[in-house]
């Protein structure tokens, strides 16, 4: 009788089921998609595009949250003068937010 229960399930009667049951599980993967896992990687993509792009003059923000204006890239490190003749060297990754030169603040 059990082999029987389960011949009917593969045949097919149980199969519009499955997909009734699968759908709402790939709505919800298609809308985490299209409104957090996408923009994010844009983001991502968008900030590290803006921290190769650094060069001297530009400021910066680290994650430590020290301000300066860079003085010096290299490869994988740029120094920061963060006060009059005191420089620090960063890490490029670890920039949170780069300004152009010439760009002025919010609150100005």
């Amino acid at each position: 009788m059990d082999s029987l229960m389960f011949l009917a399930a593969a045949t097919g009667t149980g199969g519009s089921a499955f997909f009734v049951q699968i759908f709402p599980l790939v709505l919800i993967f298609v809308v985490f998609y299209f409104f957090l896992i996408r923009p994010q990687q844009k983001r991502a993509k968008e900030h590290e595009a803006k921290i190769n792009a650094v060069q001297k003059n530009d400021e910066v923000i680290t994650g430590g949250g020290l301000m300066g204006k860079v003085t010096k890239v290299a490869d994988d490190h740029v120094e920061i003068e963060i006060a009059p003749n005191v420089r620090v060297r960063a890490v490029k990754s670890t920039l949170a937010n780069v300004s152009p030169r010439g760009t002025k603040a919010a609150n100005d």
